[in-house]
């Protein structure tokens, strides 16, 4: 499923658990920081349309999707990790939980 929509990166034997896990920061950073532009939260004059501050925070969402995709390929790769078993726990979760059907 996640391979579907975010590809295992090139150069992923080089990457590390914790590299990845300052990537995320930064990337949630980024978002973070185009959501409090929308609010007018960081105090600057906005000078983008809604429409643009919207587009920006969908790629830095996705930006962070892809982080997090990396980091279960990690750990696919480094601790045996099966990664479609754990979506399916978190789905039936979800659906004990009463958040989906």
């Amino acid at each position: 499923m996640i391979l579907k929509y975010f590809p295992e990166l090139n150069g992923l034997d080089k990457i590390t658990m914790e590299s990845t896990a300052l990537k995320l920061m930064e990337e949630a950073g980024e978002l973070s920081q185009v959501i409090s532009k929308f609010r007018g939260l960081n105090g600057e004059k906005v000078d983008m349309s809604e429409k643009e501050i919207i587009e920006k925070m969908v790629s830095e969402l996705l930006d962070v999707m892809q982080v997090c995709a990396t980091m279960t390929y990690i750990l696919e790769r480094e601790y045996s990790i099966n990664i479609e078993e754990k979506l399916q726990d978190h789905l039936d979760k979800l659906k004990r939980k009463g958040y989906v059907k």
